[in-house]
């Protein structure tokens, strides 16, 4: 979570929640893994956050306790917008957000109970933290694909290898304070103006905005890392992944090589 955000983040929440959430049973897929989704609905004005918020938003967190005959579960983000709130970049999405599950049953022909919570943040005016709650049994569905699912996975980012990424390369530097991180990537243009987010595969590093350009088949982004403690820290290249959204797609990759 940015600074920030915890600054402006009140104790609580006020009353009527200007977001609600349902699950959609979605399909089952001849592997014998369901397709489901949670479907967040916010009112107008309101927007909610990206898997990395950016620097002013607050990153959600799943709780599954009480979810039961799950025994894996793949999460899927939508491509999200990027948003300039008075010159502080924020990443995620208005309206509606609907992220898209695969689950992988424990016990193949038995009920899967999808029980859990999300701890979000909305913002408008103010940034407000939400729990939403939801308990739904996954009834028996056929294997036409749900509308709804099936356009949020249609937007999810391109893999490294769909969007034609040759090389993705990282080189660290140690600052006063932390590390620099300037991250290349060969790729065609994801379209438009191009916008980069760097996550450095753990929950204590922070990452600032990239500062990113383009040279022909190139695309650069520098970010400074710190980590929340104001300690010494590592960095595992494996772990870093890189995220460019651009107007026509976005593109995932996951890790890069030394630079």
């Amino acid at each position: 979570m940015a600074l920030s955000a915890l600054m402006a983040m009140p104790a609580y929440a006020s009353d009527p929640a200007p977001v609600s959430v349902e699950v959609l049973q979605g399909w089952e897929l001849s592997d014998g893994r369901r397709v489901a989704a949670i479907k967040l609905s916010l009112e107008d004005g309101w927007k909610t956050y990206w898997r990395a918020p950016g620097d002013s938003g607050i990153p959600p967190l799943f709780s599954w306790k009480g979810a039961r005959n799950i025994g894996q579960m793949q999460i899927t983000w939508p491509q999200p917008k990027v948003f300039d709130d008075g010159g502080v970049r924020s990443i995620g999405y208005k309206e509606q957000l609907v992220i898209p599950l695969h689950i992988a049953p424990k016990r193949d022909g038995q009920t899967i109970r999808l029980k859990g919570r999300m701890d979000i943040g909305v913002c408008s005016d103010i940034c407000v933290p939400y729990t939403l709650k939801f308990d739904t049994k996954l009834e028996e569905a056929g294997t036409f694909p749900t509308p709804e699912i099936a356009s949020a996975l249609a937007s999810a980012p391109f893999s490294a290898s769909e969007a034609g990424v040759k090389s993705a390369t990282c080189r660290l530097t140690p600052t006063d304070d932390g590390m620099q991180i300037e991250a290349r990537v060969t790729v065609p243009p994801a379209g438009g103006r191009e916008e980069t987010v760097i996550e450095a595969g753990q929950g204590t590093i922070w990452v600032s905005e990239p500062v990113t350009t383009r040279k022909g088949g190139q695309l650069v982004a520098v970010s400074q890392m710190f980590h929340s403690s104001g300690t010494a820290f590592s960095v595992n290249r494996s772990d870093v992944r890189i995220t460019i959204l651009g107007s026509n797609h976005a593109i995932d990759i996951r890790g890069c090589s030394a630079g």
